[in-house]
């Protein structure tokens, strides 16, 4: 395991998806200064997240044509100065325009920034947790840091939400230096390491286009109570619990760390029981806590269902990536796009439908109808394959050195 690269993508991924977090929550701002309805807020989270969903497959065919490491970078600034100027934006139109930029430039980090990070972590489910929670703790600290911002400087000052894209970028530009001089090299393209493991052993590592295909069914069955509940659960807590912004704020907050948490407890479950063990007992626990944040009758409840629910749903998350890779180990830049972009789009895609049922039924009617659509994928969880490709050896013996350079 290459601990310092997997240590670095990890904060990239904080970065980076500090932006993905940042845009629910500015929407009850841009509800209450600029009196936009559910559904113009649920058209934005579609700009965000849907459209990002639809790119990032085609950043993923990308990196596995060719390693692309300076979408790394470009995605996470592209983001930060999107989200920026989504806040001094004035019209809806053009704050559309800045959240979908916002959304394409989440969407060209994460394919090869996921593939680098497996290469770098090898096989270990809580390597790949490790990188995983630094986007959950990014997307923790959004609410509160949005609220800081806009809470005290008003939109005039959302230039300040660039900073930290724009500081990583920096350090992104340092870090090639920084790490040599430490004794890190750039670990092997994970085609590398599958064409290598392949000829070692004689057995082709085919891609499984079948149980990929189930994966997908269960992870576009994921993503879309969790759109949902991200964009609405702040604007519940206010709307219909009689909380204050700072509430709304701290319940989302306290769903995205407790993703947080979720994401490491699922990366050890994977490596002491294994990776479906997190798989289904993260659905077989998200599906009553959501229940709870449909039905919560007092503020604490909802805080308490959420926390839950933020946790579970994040427990199977690092193996669902694992898994999608070593079902199409030919093609790990494909596989990462198509899990977390194509799959995640149906979220983004579905959120201004429930926005519009929260504008003519209520948000705890749209809360219910997740019940029904998040009990397929719960079902669908249960009876997904394992694959286990072994950790190939290393591909020369110049590399064998670089390695052991690297852990010294």
């Amino acid at each position: 395991m290459k601990k310092g690269q997997l240590g670095f993508l990890t904060g990239t991924h904080a970065v980076n998806d500090l932006y993905q977090g940042a845009i629910p929550a500015l929407l009850p701002f841009l509800m209450s200064e600029r009196h936009y309805s559910y559904a113009a807020v649920s058209g934005l989270a579609f700009a965000s997240s849907g459209l990002s969903s639809l790119f990032q497959p085609l950043f993923g065919v990308l990196s596995d044509r060719k390693p692309r490491s300076w979408l790394v970078p470009a995605g996470f600034t592209t983001a930060g100065l999107g989200v920026a100027a989504a806040g001094l934006a004035q019209s809806y139109l053009i704050t559309w325009i800045c959240v979908a930029l916002a959304g394409i430039g989440i969407a060209a980090y994460h394919p090869p920034a996921t593939s680098q990070a497996r290469a770098a972590g090898g096989s270990s489910q809580k390597a790949m947790s490790v990188f995983s929670v630094g986007g959950t703790v990014g997307g923790a600290l959004a609410p509160p840091l949005v609220t800081l911002v806009i809470g005290s400087a008003g939109f005039d000052g959302s230039y300040l939400l660039a900073a930290p894209a724009l500081v990583m970028a920096v350090l992104w530009a340092l870090k090639g230096p920084w790490m040599r001089r430490h004794g890190h090299t750039e670990a092997p393209a994970l085609t590398a390491v599958a064409s290598a493991k392949s000829a070692a052993d004689g057995a082709p590592r085919t891609d499984d286009w079948s149980a990929f295909g189930r994966l997908v069914v269960v992870i576009i069955g994921w993503s879309v109570p969790f759109v949902t509940v991200t964009t609405l659960v702040s604007l519940y807590a206010q709307r219909d619990l009689g909380g204050s912004a700072a509430a709304g704020a701290a319940v989302l907050t306290a769903y995205t760390a407790a993703g947080a948490v979720g994401t490491l407890l699922g990366g050890w479950v994977g490596d002491r029981y294994g990776r479906m063990t997190s798989v289904r007992l993260g659905y077989l626990t998200a599906l009553p806590a959501l229940f709870g944040i449909a039905w919560a009758p007092t503020y604490p409840v909802l805080v308490l269902s959420a926390t839950l629910f933020g946790a579970a749903m994040f427990l199977p998350f690092a193996a669902q990536v694992t898994l999608a890779q070593d079902y199409l180990p030919h093609r790990p830049g494909t596989a990462s796009g198509l899990t977390l972009g194509l799959a995640m789009a149906a979220g983004g895609l579905c959120s201004p439908a429930f926005g519009w049922l929260a504008d003519s039924s209520g948000l705890r009617s749209a809360f219910s109808a997740l019940l029904l659509i998040f009990a397929v994928p719960v079902l669908l969880s249960l009876r997904l394959p394992d694959r286990v490709l072994d950790s190939p050896p290393p591909l020369s013996s110049e590399l064998t050195e670089k390695e052991n350079i690297g852990r010294q």
